[in-house]
This record gives structure tokens, sequence and C-alpha cells, in this order.
């Protein structure tokens, strides 16, 4: 069907400012987070009920027309690129909150209500929402459903398929269904974990029913800093091991202290090889506790300095540095790329040190900000796409980084998702079989391959012309990323 007649048909129930097909309507949707990778979408819709949503799939499925869903476009693995022959559904006017229930502490909400909104509708019953990505302010629950997003306190709390108890999920022919329960646990397969991380390739969120937890009586953050990076990784180990669980522990490099001090003046020692920082919540006598035995553990491991916060406000500020480390990395360098590699704790200072060594053999800087507690890595690669040849020597670079990841034993993404970024290392991470399984499972509810098409589970053949290469069959050559 042709751009015109799609149109037509779109307009028949939606008010024309909802229906966008001329290029400089669809520009600022040619892109997420990840802005290496553009291509513009054929139309944008922009619908304000779960009905007009209902109408577009039905549209789509039968007129076998590419959809991709979109919320506030924070995504950091060109997850939400639109198709070039296809609709992109933004699901941003979807943003009511339509119930919050102190009784449960639950809250009903829609996919375009942001994260941090979720936590403000709440606070007046004592309550919040835990997840807390560091795009919060901005980012959705229906792309954080899509992501599995975590944040700097998933170590204690979760990332979100933890936290969440239900989802009403259209197909692409717009059926509805609603997956999970207000239980703790439903019969049946656990389609609430399948959908949740899938990238909008499964369904369309239309609603979700998330937990919310009571706001701890008490919090309060170590920042300790480090002349050595091996001192800190050790003191990440010795905090686990020694029986506590902060509610985050977030670690960042020199490169990294740097640059969101001259952004933020956080209060970063800028003379330290890495600064940790380690939070514990809960019950006043045993935050205090907790601290204690935090700020002995990492003496013992080498801190040279250690500042617990005094108040509230220092320990919003001490936060407010590791949150901003990306928009830092935007005020020193044109352009970054950030990958998200997760791997074993013991491992840490190993691939920091592989990271050290690939910045220096591709001329290029990187800042490294992760959460420690968890082993997600946050390494940001800096570079100008205006150079040329830069972005193919950073893809390149990134992709070793994510290779070297899954060698000791970890994986390519820990709460970023894979997009088309990391469709690659798909072929590394998984045999051809589990591959299989993947594209079964994508066919049994989309066998078109009409919801978000091309995207986190690479294309058999893709695997094959990348040389049959798999981490676990010793493989050692690694090719230059197609460019998208």
């Amino acid at each position: 069907m042709s751009r015109f007649e799609l149109v037509s048909k779109l307009l028949s129930f939606l008010p024309p400012e909802a229906v966008l097909y001329e290029m400089e309507d669809l520009k600022p949707y040619e892109c997420d987070g990840l802005s290496a990778y553009r291509q513009a979408p054929m139309i944008v819709v922009l619908p304000q009920a779960e009905e007009e949503v209902i109408k577009i799939l039905q549209i789509c499925h039968a007129t076998k027309t590419p959809v991709v869903a979109r919320g506030a476009g924070t995504g950091l693995s060109g997850g939400a690129l639109p198709h070039t022959e296809g609709i992109l559904l933004s699901l941003a006017k979807l943003k009511h909150i339509l119930e919050i229930d102190p009784i449960t502490r639950t809250a009903r909400v829609q996919p375009g209500v942001r994260n941090l909104a979720i936590s403000e509708a709440a606070a007046p019953y004592g309550l919040y929402y835990a997840p807390d990505p560091s795009s919060q302010i901005a980012c959705t629950i229906g792309g954080n459903v899509a992501e599995n997003s975590g944040g700097v306190h998933c170590l204690k709390y979760g990332l979100t398929v933890h936290n969440i108890l239900k989802l009403r999920v259209l197909t692409i022919d717009g059926q509805v269904y609603e997956i999970g329960s207000n239980a703790l646990d439903s019969p049946g397969y656990d389609l609430l974990a399948l959908m949740t991380g899938s990238e909008g390739m499964l369904g369309i969120v239309t609603e979700v029913t998330v937990k919310l937890i009571p706001k701890p009586e008490k919090a309060q953050l170590v920042m300790a800093a480090f002349d050595d990076i091996q001192k800190a990784a050790d003191a990440v180990a010795s905090i686990i091991s020694s029986g506590i669980i902060p509610a985050g522990m977030e670690m960042m490099d020199k490169i990294t202290i740097h640059a969101v001090e001259d952004f933020l003046h956080a209060g970063y020692d800028l003379d330290a090889a890495a600064i940790l920082l380690c939070e514990a919540d809960g019950m006043g006598e045993e935050v205090t506790g907790e601290i204690q035995k935090i700020s002995a553990v990492m003496q013992d491991n080498g801190a040279v300095k250690i500042s617990i916060s005094r108040d509230e406000a220092e320990r919003l500020r001490f936060w407010a540095g590791r949150k901003a480390a990306f928009p830092a990395a935007g005020r020193v360098s044109p352009d970054y790329y950030c990958m998200d590699g997760t791997i074993p704790r013991k491992h840490l200072a190993q691939v920091l040190h592989g990271i050290e060594i690939l910045s220096a053999e591709y001329g290029l800087r990187c800042m490294n900000v992760f959460h420690a507690g968890d082993r997600n890595l946050h390494p940001l690669i800096l570079y100008d796409a205006n150079q040329p040849g830069e972005l193919e020597k950073t893809e390149i670079f990134g992709a070793k980084i994510l290779k070297m990841c899954i060698e000791a034993g970890g994986t390519i993404t820990g709460e970023h998702g894979v997009g088309i970024e990391k469709l690659d290392q798909m072929c590394l991470q998984f045999t051809p079989t589990e591959r299989n399984l993947f594209h079964a499972i994508k066919a049994a509810f989309d066998p078109d391959e009409l919801l978000n098409p091309g995207k986190a589970i690479p294309a058999l053949h893709r695997c094959a012309e990348l040389g049959g290469m798999h981490v676990r069959h010793g493989e050692d050559r690694f090719p230059t990323i197609p460019r998208f």
C-alpha cells in the first residue's frame, strides 16, 4: 500500500496533528538516544487512546506494514530506529496514571508515563517506584518494560521485571491480552518475563501495573576515592562478600570523575583514579551500622578518602554526579558511543584494563561509569562523527569491549537492549540452536515479522555471513561491524 493510501486510512480516525508524514515533521523521530544510526520513518502516528492503537495495528497487519513502537526516545541501542517503509508508533500521548493503590502498593499506568512521575504520584502515600535509570526524568515506563531497564538502585531492588505485576499488551493484529497478575504468581507460562525486555518485537504494551515500595526511613551514601582502580574493584567484591547488599553501588574512573565534576560540581576527588559510591537504606540504626561496615571495608581495601553524606541534600548531590555522567560526556566530546556489557564481579579490573588497552590502540578516549554491584559496565567511547572513519573505528572498539565481556563469562547487555547496535554480538553470545529458538518465539507472536523488524535477534544468514563466529567455539576473528 502506498504512503498516500496509508495516510488516508489513518486520517479516517486520527486527527491531522496525530499523523505526520512531511519530512520536517519526521526528522525528530529518525533516531533514539543512540544517534549514530539515523533514518526517517515513512509515517509517524501519535494515538491518544488504546482504541486508536488497536486500529493502527489492525491496518499494519492487514497491509503488512512494519511498525516500530517508541516512547521518549531515550534508548541507547537503536531499538526505536524507525523503518523507512513503516509506521513509527509513538506512545508518548498515552501518559495517564490510571490508579495509585496504597493498600496493595501498586500503580496502574499507561506506557507514556515517565519513570520519575510514578514516584512523584506515589510520594503522598510514602511510596515510590524503585527502578531509577539515569534518564528517569525523561524515560517512559513502556520503554523501561521494552528494555528491562535497571538503574543505580537495581542491585538491591531489581530490574523492571522484578518490579511489575501485570501488562496489558496488544498483538500485531490488534488483539488485547493481559499477562501477569496482581498476585505474586500466576498459572501458565511466564509471559510477563518474556514480554519484559522483548524490545517491542512481540507486542505493544498499553498498560503497566507496577509495584510500589515504602520510602526507607533513612538513606545514606559513602563516597570513597581510590588511587588505583584495582583497589576499588576489590572493595566492591569485599562489600558484597561481607554480607551487605547495598541499595546502590556505582563506580567511575578518572576521566569520568573530571568530566562530571566540571559539569556538576558534585564534590568528587579530582586526584582519584576511581570513585566508588555505595548507599545503604532502611531503618535508622540498620543504616548507621551498614554505613560503618561499608566504610571499614573500603578503608581496608585502600580508600584514600572517604566521605559520608551528612544530609539528604548531600546524598542527592553525590548521586547527581553519577546520573549526570552521560550529559557530562556530551560536554567533553562532540559524540559518544555508550556500551552496555555485564561481567562477573571478579573480572572487573581485568576488563577495565582491557578497555584501557583498546583505548590506546584506537586512539579514542573512554569514560568508564558502571553499576559496580551488579557488574553492568557503561563504557562511553568519545569520538567525533565529523572525522572520517572515526565512527567506524568507534564501532569496532565497542564491539571488542562486548566480545571481552562475553569471554569473561558475561553478556552483551545489562539494561540497554540489543536493538541494532549489538546484532553481530548476538552471533557471539548464542549458538545457532539458541538463535533458532528466539526466532520461533518471535514467529509465534508475530509471524509476518512486522513488529520492530530487524532488531535484537540477527537473521540466520547474518551470523553465517560473519563466519559462523561463536565465542564458545574459540573463534578469535572479529569483523568490522556492517554499517546501517
